[in-house]
């Protein structure tokens, strides 16, 4: 391993408030991880749970918030090939993205898609790797196959959209504003439900109901999902907005063939997450690249505002990502 002396600021959490601090400590670099200068990093809603004490950092990672990165390389542990330092990269974390600089497996790092700038690469890892993920790993989505999107104007649900879209996969998307629908209609779905004009049911179903559904709300609406899915169809669970607990009808489940999905990103292994990462850039990386699809950035804070940042997307404000400005 490589030792060296990492001079950092992070954001520190106390309480109920956040401080940008000075951190000084001596680590050492694994043989198969690199360090990266942080210049962006975004947030995500489970920085908003880890900090409300919900969903803590898996065992051994770091317990500074952020899930994601850009920036450059500025060390390469020993076994590590395919970079150099100085190259800009965009990375998929288990914790640490809101600190200048993050040490990260080089599995979980990727170049910044040609053409694009740091900035907006920061908005890729972990809502396009989450899509990735849940459409075509864990529901196996195969091409006609037809999606219900929940919460579908936040980060995850612009790029779920344009993933699906693009792969053949037609979307219909749930939010709470017609101005975040409008968006969504624009990036491809074909079917849209403001939830505040009640249940999604019927609308969905004069849509022709789904394949599968991407859920980041749970409760209550488990139910309800249940009843716009077809045959063999598969619901992927991947928050708990509505609720940690849920009633659902075991009868259909048993008669329509039905599968409820527990899906976590951040908990997976190494290995795991290398796997999705390769994918993205097998498949994803060359649409970014031909501008077929793009990430959607919804605002920009300097880092020593994270506070107001994620009150703004605790508040439901955002269409597309958050991201915050670390580095130069």
């Amino acid at each position: 391993m490589l030792r060296y002396k990492n001079m950092m600021k992070a954001i520190k959490v106390t309480g109920d408030s956040l401080s940008w601090e000075d951190c000084a400590s001596y680590e050492e670099l694994p043989a198969d991880h690199v360090e990266i200068d942080v210049v962006w990093s975004a947030v995500n809603r489970a920085d908003l749970s880890q900090r409300a004490g919900v969903y803590p950092p898996p065992p051994g990672a770091s317990d500074i918030l952020g899930l994601e990165v850009s920036g450059r390389i500025a060390a390469i542990g020993s076994t590590v090939s395919g970079f150099n330092v100085g190259d800009e990269v965009c990375a998929l974390l288990t914790g640490g993205g809101y600190a200048t600089k993050v040490v990260v497996p080089a599995a979980q790092v990727l170049p910044v898609p040609k053409g694009f700038s740091l900035k907006k690469a920061a908005a890729i890892p972990e809502v396009f790797a989450t899509a990735w993920l849940n459409l075509y790993q864990e529901a196996d989505l195969q091409p006609g196959e037809r999606v219900l999107l929940h919460a579908a104007a936040s980060g995850l649900g612009t790029a779920v959209i344009q993933i699906a879209t693009a792969f053949g996969n037609p979307v219909f998307a749930t939010a709470g504003d017609d101005q975040k629908l409008e968006i969504c209609r624009k990036l491809g779905a074909t079917g849209t439900w403001n939830r505040k004009n009640g249940s999604f049911v019927d609308a969905v179903k004069s849509w022709g109901g789904v394949d599968m559904v991407l859920d980041p709300v749970g409760g209550s609406y488990i139910k309800e999902n249940q009843k716009v899915l077809g045959a063999d169809g598969r619901i992927v669970l991947i928050g708990l907005m509505g609720g940690r607990t849920a009633e659902i009808d075991l009868g259909l489940m048993l008669m329509k063939r039905h599968r409820l999905i527990g899906s976590t990103l951040r908990s997976r292994s190494v290995a795991d997450k290398g796997r999705v990462l390769q994918e993205l850039y097998r498949h994803v990386w060359p649409l970014l690249v031909a501008g077929q699809i793009e990430p959607m950035i919804d605002s920009t804070w300097p880092i020593e505002q994270a506070e107001e940042a994620m009150a703004h997307v605790a508040a439901n404000k955002n269409t597309g990502k958050v991201l915050l400005k670390i580095g130069a």
